[in-house]
């Protein structure tokens, strides 16, 4: 039961192109969806340098993966991603980075 709790979880996580579940213009608008996020949160020089967020959209729901400094930048990431025309939720999955 676990492995196909884990097997439906990655594929969810990949993308709906990877697992053939869109419909007509789905992932075209989830793709300018993460670009679009993306573009955001490369104009805020605190979140890191550009690429330091992995940012996926799934049916409008951004998930925001990686590291960052501190825990106002998790939220901060999270905000700036919600201003990204589309999206319907934010998912934060940022963590700390405490090696520095």
């Amino acid at each position: 039961m676990r492995a196909t709790a884990l097997i439906v979880w990655t594929a969810a996580l990949t993308g709906c192109a990877a697992v053939g579940k869109c419909g007509p213009g789905d992932c075209t608008a989830d793709e300018k969806i993460s670009d679009e996020v993306r573009t955001l949160l490369a104009q805020s020089p605190a979140l890191g340098a550009p690429g330091q967020i992995s940012v996926q959209t799934i049916h409008g729901v951004v998930y925001l993966r990686g590291l960052v400094s501190t825990p106002y930048l998790i939220s901060e990431a999270a905000s700036i991603a919600e201003q990204a025309p589309g999206v319907k939720d934010v998912r934060n999955l940022l963590y700390i980075d405490n090696s520095k």
